[in-house]
């Protein structure tokens, strides 16, 4: 068997799995195949200018399953198509991508491993065509990757987020009000609804669903006319209203090309109190849903993906990603992983399931 040299980054926001996937690719590389592992720091980053990598061996992936984050450290502006460059002043967007392939070539490295989401696994297929091996692996807690049934990371959010409104729910009760939970899912609304389901939630707004707000006013209104003097309001942070748009802090030009997205929880609960004159609170669950230690299903299905990105290597099929289908690991063309996003579908058997249990979806 001839011995390789490959490389595994991870790209974009962090979230539990990460290492798992890490310690999949070492052992199944190192220890099984007795290839030559490189971890590349923090991203696409570490491929700009000076590489900054570490060898990895067993010794570094030993305890790593059950810690959250990522042990190469990960950038989600790190684009080397469209790289943020200071000159004096001004901040300018260059394609330094030559740089990257020309790194990696010198490097000695056989094939490059992606750990990331739909803007990671984007920029591996572009260098895939510049003559990089890319296999990717999808991570995202917002599970919007349609060519996976789910990605790691997303589990562990959403049992999170369930937690936190379990607990919620009973200061809710005890005062008699109303809070909003704000929570992560710019495009999609996974997260939301079924954390909303799993935690009781009365009202979810997903950026798929244009909501109404009277519509749930008139939600709310009922619940109190029969007794319900609390409630739960679970909002994604795309959500947005029929007739608005959703709520930017700072734009993508404002923030080296990352939107950044945040607030819709407070106008939804300042909406509320006003037309209800009821109490009400805001909870921004924020970063806390990326952070910790992931449930056992990601480090099942990190491990997984690790292991079997070793032999998508092995096989030499790369610009591949691979996927979760059924309770198989399969991979699919990065392509067609990314070419459009995994969103709730507003018509689909989840949401007919939370409306049909009382949930109102804004509509």
């Amino acid at each position: 068997m001839t011995k390789k040299k490959i490389a595994i980054l991870t790209g974009g926001g962090d979230c539990p799995g990460l290492n798992a996937v890490i310690r999949g690719v070492v052992i199944s590389a190192v220890v099984q195949r007795g290839w030559e592992v490189l971890g590349i720091r923090d991203g696409f980053d570490g491929l700009v200018g000076e590489p900054r990598y570490v060898r990895l061996e067993v010794a570094n992936v030993r305890g790593i399953l059950s810690r959250g984050g990522t042990i190469l450290g990960t950038s989600n502006r790190g684009n080397p198509f469209s790289f943020p460059i200071r000159k004096g002043d001004v901040m300018e967007m260059q394609d330094v991508s030559a740089q990257v392939v020309e790194n990696i070539r010198a490097l000695g490295i056989d094939a490059l491993v992606a750990v990331g989401g739909d803007g990671t696994l984007k920029i591996g297929k572009r260098l895939c065509e510049l003559g990089v091996p890319v296999v990717g692996v999808p991570k995202t807690i917002d599970n919007d990757l349609r060519g996976t049934d789910v990605t790691f990371g997303y589990n562990t959010a959403v049992g999170i987020v369930t937690e936190a409104l379990d607990r919620l729910l009973t200061t809710a009760e005890s005062h008699h009000r109303v809070i909003v939970v704000e929570v992560m899912g710019r495009n999609a609304g996974w997260i939301a609804l079924e954390s909303g389901i799993a935690g009781g939630a009365d009202v979810i707004l997903i950026p798929e669903i244009p909501f109404q707000i009277d519509k749930v006013c008139e939600s709310l209104r009922l619940r109190r006319r029969i007794g319900r003097k609390f409630s739960l309001v679970v909002v994604a942070e795309g959500a947005h209203a029929i007739a608005g748009e959703r709520i930017v802090q700072a734009t993508a030009q404002e923030n080296l090309g990352i939107e950044r997205l945040g607030g819709i929880g407070e106008a939804v609960s300042r909406q509320l109190s006003t037309a209800l004159d009821i109490e009400t609170r805001v909870v921004v669950l924020g970063h806390v849903q990326r952070g910790g230690t992931p449930a056992h299903f990601d480090r099942i299905l990190s491990s997984r993906f690790g292991v079997h990105a070793v032999r998508l290597i092995e096989k030499g099929q790369f610009g591949r990603m691979v996927a979760l289908r059924g309770r198989s690991v399969v991979s699919v063309d990065i392509d067609a992983a990314v070419a459009s996003l995994n969103l709730v579908d507003p018509q689909g058997d989840l949401i007919a399931v939370a409306e049909e249990l009382g949930i109102n979806m804004g509509r």
